[in-house]
């Protein structure tokens, strides 16, 4: 059975030959062209309004005979939603083989010398959200060297880019004035585009109904109808900071950047991604929830990129198994594994294996729910949270950051290394210089052992041990040296709780002995 697998939403713009082979998964296909002559925009832009111009139509949800009607949504909605297309320089070919092979051109006469640059074309969407402004997603515009933005009504414009952040996949634009235009009357929208209100996506519950508007597979301007499928979706590794709308609305390749609406006409979200064995619609598809985009793209339009909060931790979910192995049956949250010497977490007195259930008394119940309300939460702010330390509840205030850019030498005999596998099955080696090196550990490691043999079928392997794994903890208890692992390992007989590093990633896990 085909596996379905996550695609992003842009489009080539080559003419339609079939779904299955123009699908574009992270920016566009390649559909190159010669390089065509720059145009000339040498004249400044109209200015733009430095604050987002937001309104908040309240769209009648009745027609005239009493009956509800999608259409007058529509038509309120479908003027601020635009088509962006892209040109980015294609991949360098190989120099030799095909047509650039030099005995090709020397036989057919072609001119030797570098082959004209190539370029490839790609189709996505956009959404007006300011005077001026449209929010996209990152990956149409990513590498971009020329983006055009077509209005519902036929017009073309030049846009620039104001701010991207690949972390959550969306970009700021900002629309070009064309030539010879004059500047909008006061009261009017630039460029006759009217930006789109910015809705409440919190308030969404299962079974809502939603419009997805966008321009799939370069047709034109399509909306398509669904309802809200799930919401909270994280982990799909699509970006870093995920928290997607799921909905069954028709999306499909070239929907990305467009709107998710509801049927007041406001935004609730920008439709990113679709789950797909075929690359077309399935009825799985994504939107980055307005609660998520909006202070993002306010963010992008300040000052042009995204500084988000930093606790200075790192997480990984509470399963209920390693819960009840931590004497936490029951607790809902997101699990310490690891707190970075003197970051804010560990200046507020967190600790790992405190699990954190509340941020500013809102629960969270996952780490990609506790990551999202400290990103947005924003730096150099204070946030309350909500810590579950054993049996004890505590309130800790954290001076949130922003994120940074970036023993003796011991080592174990052969022998050594023999008689303690023989004796428990597992032998361990302290961390050393040379072994921190080779793990690659960061100056907030300070301590651990190192297992270096594991008997095949011992109950080390079998307990899920394995060879490389750095301990820091067991049963609770901190890892200095062999004799505190082997000591600790033979009086805890039944499952014990592992601190481990591990694949480059700090964890707890559960050993089943």
């Amino acid at each position: 059975m085909e596996t379905p697998s996550l695609r992003r939403l842009s489009h080539s713009s080559r003419t339609l030959l079939g779904t299955a082979l123009l699908l574009c998964l992270s920016g566009c296909q390649a559909a190159t062209s010669p390089a065509s002559k720059p145009t000339d925009h040498d004249k400044a832009p109209a200015p733009v309004t430095a604050q987002l111009a937001l309104p908040s139509p309240a769209l009648a949800r009745l027609s005239s005979d009493g009956k509800a009607s999608i259409a007058d949504v529509v038509e309120r909605v479908l003027p601020s939603v635009v088509s962006v297309a892209t040109t980015r320089k294609a991949p360098e070919r190989p120099a030799t083989g095909g047509r650039q092979d030099p005995m090709f051109r020397h036989f057919f006469g072609v001119p030797n010398g570098p082959a004209p640059e190539q370029k490839q074309q790609g189709l996505g969407s956009g959404v007006v959200v300011g005077s001026g402004l449209v929010a996209t997603n990152h990956h149409v515009v990513e590498d971009a060297t020329e983006i055009e933005v077509h209005s519902n009504d036929g017009r073309s414009f030049v846009a620039e880019v104001v701010g991207t952040d690949p972390k959550s996949d969306l970009a700021l634009l900002r629309l070009k004035a064309p030539s010879g235009s004059t500047p909008a009357k006061a009261g009017e929208p630039e460029f006759g585009l009217r930006p789109l209100a910015f809705g409440d996506s919190s308030r969404l519950r299962l079974g809502d109904v939603v419009l997805a508007i966008g321009n799939p597979f370069g047709v034109g301007q399509t909306v398509t109808m669904g309802i809200v499928s799930a919401k909270g979706r994280s982990d799909l590794g699509i970006v870093d900071y995920e928290d997607f709308i799921q909905t069954d609305a028709a999306v499909n390749p070239g929907n990305s950047g467009g709107a998710l609406v509801d049927m007041e006409g406001n935004l609730v979200g920008i439709n990113t991604a679709i789950l797909s064995r075929t690359g077309g619609n399935q009825g799985i598809g994504f939107a980055i929830p307005s609660q998520m985009a909006r202070p993002i793209v306010e963010s992008l339009l300040s000052q042009g990129k995204v500084v988000r909060g930093w606790l200075g931790v790192a997480l990984q979910p509470l399963e209920p198994e390693l819960a009840s192995g931590l004497g936490l049956d029951g607790v809902r949250g997101a699990l310490v594994s690891d707190v970075l010497r003197d970051g804010p977490a560990a200046k507020a007195g967190i600790l790992a294996g405190d699990v954190v259930t509340q941020v500013n008394q809102t629960p969270v119940t996952t780490s990609g729910e506790l990551r999202n309300a400290i990103a947005s939460a924003g730096a150099q702010k204070k946030t309350t949270l909500t810590i579950r330390r054993g049996a004890q509840t505590l309130n800790l205030t954290v001076a949130l950051g922003t994120q940074p850019t970036s023993q003796a030498e011991h080592s174990t005999t052969n022998k050594e290394i023999e008689d303690m596998t023989r004796r428990i099955g597992v032998a361990v080696e302290p961390l050393s210089p040379n072994l921190r090196e080779q793990l690659r550990l960061g100056p907030e490691v300070t301590s651990g052992v190192v297992i270096m043999a594991l008997e095949p079928r011992g109950e080390a392997a079998r307990a899920g041990l394995q060879r490389g794994d750095l301990v820091l903890e067991l049963a609770r208890e901190r890892i200095a040296s062999a004799a505190d692992f082997e000591r600790i390992w033979k009086i805890n007989r039944g499952s014990l709780v592992a601190r481990l590093y591990r694949h480059s990633n700090l964890s707890y896990v559960l050993l089943k002995r």
